[in-house]
């Protein structure tokens, strides 16, 4: 299969090579030139993306927002209108639900299938060839997207028949995801009031009943005071104001997640916005006089 991947970042350049070593033709786009330049040294075509766009079967979209995507797709120079009849949209991207069907119904009205496909499992996953993938959209939207699914996923959730779902369950997740990375930041930096140390609290929390994912996925990011970003503090932002956003909207409260997200925004002012999203953890800290690892 033919496919485009634009957005090499953490989770885009995992995606393609995934789709590189399952034998596909992968024509990578970011606007990092290096990591361009890294994807072809791994065997991606050299052509660039809006001239290899009409040969594509499938274009998957990895970039930060909402914003972006709909630029990738439909601005002066964007890639719907070249892309053949047929090809699919395969939009990874977290996207309020509303946007995903708007993408959807503008591809439809130029012959292009749409997937709404957000992906979750990090960059190690994306790596891996193993992302969890929450999609939603027609049936032949999925048969045209089913190599690229195959190649990148261990699991692939089938959740409706049009575009918006797969978005709406992603926001769920994502409401989730922060919550958690932030009760981990306050839980690791509490513990350290109490005498207990962030490695103390590794060893055991991960054994006991108020552990998580997100836990045991981030707080060894603490403990080893690196914050390399594999999922930076500024993603958290645009995520759970989409997820407060769409809860507005139904007339849900979400006081957790509100909470959440205003960790994010301070660990962004502070100046950690690039850093991995386990630096929400130096709010905490600094608000309370404490020195975490590495620091």
């Amino acid at each position: 299969m033919k496919l485009g991947v634009v957005g090499l970042g953490s989770m885009g350049y995992g995606i393609a090579t995934s789709l590189l070593r399952a034998g596909h033709e992968v024509c990578g786009a970011d606007v990092n030139c290096e990591a361009v330049k890294r994807l072809r040294t791994e065997g991606a075509m050299s052509e660039e993306i809006v001239t290899a766009a009409p040969g594509l079967q499938a274009l998957v979209i990895v970039v930060l927002n909402a914003a972006q995507t709909e630029s990738v797709l439909f601005s002066e120079d964007g890639l719907a209108r070249k892309l053949p009849l047929g090809a699919v949209v395969i939009c990874c991207v977290t996207v309020p639900p509303d946007f995903a069907r708007d993408m959807a119904a503008r591809c439809a009205a130029l012959g292009v299938l749409f997937l709404d496909a957000p992906i979750s499992g990090g960059s190690v996953k994306a790596a891996q060839g193993k992302l969890s993938i929450m999609a939603s959209g027609t049936t032949q939207a999925f048969d045209v997207a089913r190599p690229m699914l195959d190649a990148t996923a261990d699991t692939v959730f089938k959740l409706g028949d049009s575009a918006g779902t797969g978005s709406a369950m992603k926001a769920v997740n994502q409401m989730l995801a922060g919550i958690h990375i932030a009760a981990m930041a306050e839980a690791i930096t509490f513990g350290m009031t109490q005498g207990i140390s962030p490695e103390t609290f590794l060893k055991v929390i991960p054994d006991c009943a108020g552990t998580s994912w997100m836990l045991e996925n981030r707080a060894p990011h603490v403990v080893a005071g690196d914050y390399t970003p594999h999922s930076a503090v500024d993603i958290w932002p645009k995520d759970l104001g989409i997820v407060l956003d769409a809860a507005r909207a139904s007339k849900f409260a979400a006081p957790l997640t509100a909470t959440a997200l205003q960790q994010f925004i301070a660990a962004s002012g502070m100046g950690m916005g690039r850093e991995d999203d386990a630096a929400v953890a130096k709010v905490y800290a600094r608000n309370a006089g404490l020195t975490l690892p590495g620091e």
